[in-house]
């Protein structure tokens, strides 16, 4: 056993979606912005043990904010509008280890 985490970095993008009216991530394009992100991670070839994971999950409880992504170990929650968003994450945060200050949350 290793104190080291498996992944360096893991994304969750809420996938939430709620039929009761209120807002959620699943109806703002979470889908094609958790596609685009695993895609593109695989392409800089950084997906993997010791790299960066993306992953989907259930409800962050933070949809009326949304669509929202945290980041961990960071702790770091993001909301974004379209791809580009997501790739100004994965460029400056993912990557180049700078907090994307005008799409935190």
């Amino acid at each position: 056993m290793t104190d080291k985490a498996y992944f360096e970095q893991h994304v969750f993008i809420c996938m939430n979606q709620r039929d009761d009216g209120r807002p959620c991530c699943a109806e703002r394009g979470a889908s094609a912005a958790q596609q685009h992100a695993k895609k593109r991670i695989k392409a800089l070839n950084l997906n993997g043990e010791g790299k960066i994971r993306i992953n989907q999950s259930g409800c962050l409880d933070r949809c009326e904010e949304g669509p929202v992504m945290v980041i961990y170990p960071q702790g770091t929650w993001y909301t974004y509008v379209d791809i580009t968003d997501i790739d100004d994450i994965i460029d400056q945060h993912l990557v180049g280890g700078k907090i994307v200050e005008r799409l935190k949350l």
